[in-house]
C-alpha cells in the first residue's frame, strides 16, 4: 500500500488457511497492520499479527474484529473436498452474508471477496472472461456463486466490494489433493490424465493472487476480476514437465474419461475418495481465464507459469515431507489427505 491510499489496518477472514496465510504475509510486507479472524490459529502466524478466534457463521462474533478496520479480505471458504451441500451453504453463503453485514456496519473502506472459478462450471467456450455467464454444475460452485450475488447486492447498497475469482491455487506449502500427486511422483508412480490430457488447464500462484488482492484493495469501485497464470498449457504438458523435473521415473498415462469420471463419482459418493464432484467434473476439461481486465485495470502481471509453480510446490513438499506427514489439524489445503480408493490407480497405471 502507498502512503496516500488511506488503508492502514487489514482484517483477513480465513487468515489461517493456505491462501489466507500467504495473503497475510503480503499485507505485512506492504506495511499494513493485520488482524486474522479464523476458527483456529496457525502455528506459523507472524508474531506481529493479532488473532481473533471465531466462526464467520456467528455474526455477533465478527463485530469486534471489524472495529477500526480499513480493508477486509474474505478468504474463508468450505472447499470442494468437504462434499457437504449444507456446509457449503452455511460457510460460503451464510458466512459471506455475515462478513458483508459486519463490513457495512463498521464502515470499512474496501472489501475483497475471494470466490472461485467453480462458478463457471464446465464452460462451453474458453477463455472465460468476467462477462461469461456463470453456470455452476455442483454444490460447491452454486454456493460460491450465491456468495458473489450477496456481494453485488451489498455493493448496490454502498459497500465497496470487489470479487476475485482465482483459478486453482498453487505455490509453496500447497497440499490437499496436490500432496497425493507429489507423493506419487516422489515414489515414481505413473500419473493419470483423463483421455489424452490435452485439455488446457490454468493455475494461479498464491503470491500472484495475493498481489492481485492488494492491487484491487487500492482501487475504488465495486467490480470483479478473474485471475490466472498467463503462461500455461495442457494438463498433460504440466504434469509431464513435473515428472521430467523430478526424475523419479513417473510417467503420465491416459485413462478413459468416462471410466475415470464414473469411478470418481462412485467412490466419492461412498466417502472412499478425497476427490469431490468438482474434481470429477473438471479434471479432464479445459478452463482458463482471459485476465485482461486485471492486467489493464490493476496493472497486475502474474510472474509464475504453470510449470514453474507446480515444480516449486513439489520441491517444497519434498523438503518438508516429514513435517507434513507428522502434522495434524490445519486447513485442508495445508494438510496431507488420505488417498482412499484413489490409491488403486497406482496399480492400474
Amino acid at each position: 500500500m502507498t502512503p496516500g491510499d488511506g488503508l492502514r489496518t487489514a482484517l483477513v477472514c480465513g487468515g489461517s488457511g493456505y491462501f489466507g496465510s500467504r495473503l497475510v504475509s503480503h499485507l505485512l510486507d506492504a506495511g499494513l497492520d493485520v488482524r486474522i479472524f479464523d476458527l483456529s490459529d496457525a502455528s506459523d502466524r507472524p508474531a506481529s499479527t493479532a488473532f481473533i478466534r471465531g466462526d464467520v457463521r456467528d455474526e455477533p462474533a465478527l463485530r469486534p474484529a471489524f472495529e477500526g478496520v480499513d480493508v477486509v479480505f474474505n478468504a474463508v471458504a468450505q472447499v470442494p473436498l468437504a462434499r457437504d451441500r449444507k456446509l457449503f451453504h452455511s460457510v460460503n453463503v451464510t458466512g459471506t452474508r455475515n462478513v458483508l453485514a459486519a463490513a457495512q456496519r463498521a464502515g470499512v473502506r474496501k472489501m475483497i471477496h475471494l470466490s472461485s472459478s467453480a462458478v463457471y462450471g464446465a464452460p462451453e467456450a474458453n477463455p472465460v472472461t468476467e462477462a461469461t455467464i456463470p453456470a455452476p454444475q455442483e454444490a460447491y460452485g452454486e454456493a460460491k456463486l450465491e456468495g458473489e450475488r450477496l456481494c453485488f447486492e451489498q455493493a448496490s447498497r454502498g459497500l465497496d466490494v470487489t470479487v476475485i475469482r482465482p483459478r486453482t491455487i498453487l505455490g509453496h506449502g500447497r497440499l490437499g489433493i496436490f500432496q497425493i500427486l507429489f507423493e506419487w511422483v516422489r515414489e515414481g508412480a505413473n500419473i493419470p490424465v483423463l483421455g489424452s490430457g490435452d485439455n488446457r488447464y490454468q493455475f494461479v500462484h498464491a503470491d500472484d493472487l495475493a498481489e492481485a488482492c492488494l492491487l484491487a484493495a487500492r482501487r475504488p469501485g465495486a467490480t470483479s476480476y478473474n485471475c490466472g497464470a498467463t503462461e500455461f498449457g495442457t494438463m498433460r504438458e504440466t504434469l509431464e514437465r513435473l515428472c521430467a523435473h523430478a526424475g523419479t521415473g513417473s510417467r503420465v498415462r491416459g485413462i478413459p474419461s468416462f471410466l475415470a469420471r464414473g469411478g470418481m463419482s462412485f467412490f466419492g459418493a461412498l466417502g472412499m475418495s478425497p476427490l469431490g464432484p468438482y474434481h470429477a467434473l473438471m479434471y479432464g476439461r479445459s478452463l482458463y481465464f482471459d485476465v485482461s481486465r486485471a492486467r489493464t485495470e490493476l496493472a497486475w502481471e502474474p510472474r509464475f507459469s504453470n510449470e514453474a509453480m507446480i515444480i516449486q510446490s513439489y520441491e517444497w513438499y519434498i523438503r518438508n515431507r516429514s513435517e507434513v506427514l507428522n502434522s495434524s489439524g490445519g486447513s485442508i489445503h495445508r494438510s496431507a489427505v488420505k488417498q482412499g480408493a484413489l490409491g488403486l490407480l497406482k496399480w492400474i497405471l
